[in-house]
């Protein structure tokens, strides 16, 4: 049988201006930033909208990409369409999480909020990470294990293009030793920090704190993991997964490859940019591809 599934990125793809429209046009998009506001305790829409230099700083850019994503989702809703199973690249993991029903947006909001702040707070320098073009999984992970200091696999996104992450110096040593090695390309990073790193420990360990204090409900549509590339079996899973992914790898490939495996056949991209739908076309080229970013996009809707 065929099946939908909504997706969700992660941060990098975000833009000043990003859900404007959205915003503009539907109450239930300004009702969605007026939320993320109150639980994060910024102004969300100012942040998104005009032009700052906090945007791309990690302790912004979550709340802010997860508010635009959330917003153009609430839009897709409204016309009907809801999804079989839903799946979000490392931060898009919690615009698939409120797809799921298993947690109240503001608490999704609050979460995101801190997560970001963590994250940007654990390693505020020293990190890197690079995107390793044209090499295969298993040459990738053994070098990795090869280099001496902390580097190690943040994203398996789609086949040629993994990203490694962890300490500047390792991080640059690996990929010089994957050139070495037949990558097409290695490309350092513009980010913040080495995320989905063991150098991030601290900030999950924070983030389990915070995740303690609210509440999780039923799963209402399944979502998958990047920890485990698999569905969330039940809600006590919930906390653990979100604290684990912080610091382990995002195997986006294999969650993508799963869902197809389970009959989805279509994907609705919910968010700025078309990374994920790239993604897709590399991972299997057989399956329907949508992006929602602007508006007229709702009208390419699958009925």
């Amino acid at each position: 049988m065929s099946k939908t599934a909504f997706i969700f990125p992660g941060q990098g793809a975000q833009y000043t201006g990003m859900a404007k429209d959205f915003y503009e046009a539907f109450p239930v998009c300004r009702q969605v930033f007026e939320m993320a506001s109150e639980a994060g305790g910024l102004d969300v829409a100012q942040l998104c909208f005009t032009e700052n230099d906090r945007l791309d700083i990690t302790e912004y850019t979550q709340i802010a990409m997860l508010t635009a994503e959330i917003a153009m989702w609430k839009a897709v809703e409204e016309r009907g369409l809801t999804p079989d199973v839903t799946a979000g690249l490392s931060l898009g993991e919690y615009g698939a999480l409120a797809v799921s029903r298993a947690m109240a947006l503001e608490d999704i909001f609050q979460i995101v909020r801190k997560r970001g702040i963590f994250m940007q707070e654990a390693v505020p320098s020293g990190g890197a990470m690079t995107a390793v073009l044209g090499l295969d999984a298993e040459t990738i992970e053994r070098i990795c294990e090869e280099t001496p200091g902390q580097v190690s696999v943040a994203n398996y996104n789609c086949p040629g293009q993994i990203v490694i992450t962890g300490e500047e110096e390792a991080v640059s040593q690996a990929a010089q030793k994957m050139t070495e090695s037949g990558a097409r390309r290695c490309v350092p990073l513009k980010v913040s920090g080495p995320f989905h790193s063991p150098m991030l420990g601290e900030a999950a360990k924070k983030l389990g704190m915070q995740l303690a204090t609210v509440e999780v409900q039923d799963i209402e549509i399944p979502y998958l993991s990047n920890v485990t590339a698999d569905y969330v079996a039940d809600k006590t899973q919930i906390k653990d997964l979100l604290k684990r992914q912080v610091a382990s790898p995002v195997k986006w490939q294999q969650c993508v490859e799963r869902m197809i495996a389970d009959g989805t056949d279509t994907f609705v991209e919910i968010g700025p940019g078309k990374t994920l739908s790239g993604f897709l076309r590399k991972i299997n080229r057989d399956v329907r591809v949508f992006s929602i970013e602007k508006i007229e996009d709702l009208e390419k809707l699958p009925c």
